[in-house]
């Protein structure tokens, strides 16, 4: 993953897919190339081979929060068990293994943490506004994130899928008919060389999350912010133990101030909180009626965000004191990695799973509010099926 104004994380995206002349109509396109783009259209290729399937990124696959994520893999949404969800770490893991993805998979379960109402003989044991303790286990694990992208941009392409990076759709025209197809006005960079096209669609899927909600008309409900994460060198074995962190479980609290954390394969321990709100937040689409076309634009507006200046460099610097201060065997560590990630905050947490509100031919996948990295893989798989009439959307809203 080539520098970015976000930072970088401690894992690489090893696959770029090969280039293609985009054509003039598809059966499928889909915007976004994270998990959820990738998973949907590996299972569209591989479902229906004889349908053509585009997916469409503005930059390069993962480069905004599929390959930012902390990686870690938890069981729900996170609105809590929705109907017709299903198992989603069981689906999550299905995916993985029909799609040949080697993703360094573990679901050993999460700690969940607190200040209060905890265990008495909690093996984890932290000074972080009170005394932070495991309250229960839930069901959860680690993945690579890099690994994972990798692995499902690879089984898309090798499904039939084509994936143009640096292809940002510019704008999207329903159709006034529901026998006609969907327009996408396309902006491509390739070798130094700018080109616009239209490219027109029989259906088009949205996986962009916080990428551009001026696509998915997300503005009254959704508000992308950049979420943080450090991760340290390795830990020995002694500060893994008297940390509490040797079972290898991940965790999160479930008050506030908020904090999460896993272990890498080589211990070190990645430790994230902290939500940088655009500078448009104050018209924050969760506030009043009237402000809900000032909200903010999304991916644009993140990019504005240096992890190494301002507000962004401030909160990290906090997350790094803070860490220190959580128990005496962290006091030395070193931080070898600082980085941020987009997140779309939902109202009332719901991810978004719907058709679009103009027309049944644009389907909306995007909102994880934090719980993307299992869920939104699942959710492709979902939106495949659903885009071959296969199986209907749920009713979330």
């Amino acid at each position: 993953m080539r520098s970015h104004p976000w930072g970088k994380p401690p894992w690489t995206i090893d696959f770029h897919p090969k280039r293609h002349p985009l054509p003039d109509q598809v059966d499928f396109a889909i915007v976004g190339a994270g998990f959820s783009g990738l998973s949907a259209a590996a299972y569209l290729a591989k479902l229906a081979p004889d349908k053509s399937v585009v997916v469409l990124e503005s930059d390069s696959i993962g480069n905004g929060a599929s390959g930012r994520t902390g990686g870690m893999a938890l069981a729900e949404t996170a609105a809590g068990p929705l109907p017709g969800l299903g198992d989603v770490l069981a689906s999550y893991k299905k995916v993985l293994r029909d799609l040949k993805v080697d993703s360094h998979l573990t679901l050993p379960g999460a700690w969940e943490l607190a200040r209060s109402g905890t265990r008495k003989n909690s093996p984890i044991h932290w000074n972080d506004s009170g005394d932070l303790r495991i309250v229960r286990q839930v069901p959860g694990g680690t993945v690579d994130p890099g690994k994972v992208v990798s692995g499902l941009a690879r089984a898309a392409e090798k499904a039939g899928a084509q994936i143009a990076e640096h292809t940002e759709v510019l704008s999207l025209a329903p159709p006034k008919n529901e026998s006609d197809p969907i327009t996408l006005r396309v902006h491509s960079k390739a070798r130094g060389r700018t080109t616009q096209k239209t490219l027109q669609a029989h259906q088009v899927l949205l996986a962009t999350n916080a990428a551009s909600l001026s696509l998915s008309t997300l503005q009254s409900i959704a508000e992308p912010k950049l979420t943080l994460a450090l991760a340290t060198a390795p830990l020995t074995q002694a500060q893994l133990r008297t940390t509490g962190l040797s079972s290898r479980r991940p965790f999160y609290t479930v008050d506030f101030p908020y904090l999460w954390g896993r272990l890498l394969e080589n211990n070190g321990v990645i430790f994230g909180a902290g939500l940088v709100p655009l500078p448009t937040s104050a018209t924050s689409p969760f506030t009043t009626r009237s402000n809900k076309h000032k909200s903010p634009s999304g991916f644009r507006d993140l990019l504005r965000y240096q992890v190494r200046a301002g507000v962004t460099a401030e909160r990290l610097d906090w997350l790094e004191s803070r860490i220190r201060q959580m128990h005496p065997a962290l006091k030395n560590i070193r931080i070898t990695h600082r980085w941020g990630g987009p997140i779309l905050i939902t109202k009332n947490f719901y991810p978004v799973f719907r058709h679009h509100s103009q027309t049944k031919k644009i389907t909306i996948l995007a909102g994880f509010s934090g719980h993307g990295v299992a869920l939104s893989v699942h959710l492709g798989h979902w939106a495949a099926q659903s885009l071959l009439g296969q199986r209907p959307l749920p009713n979330w809203r």
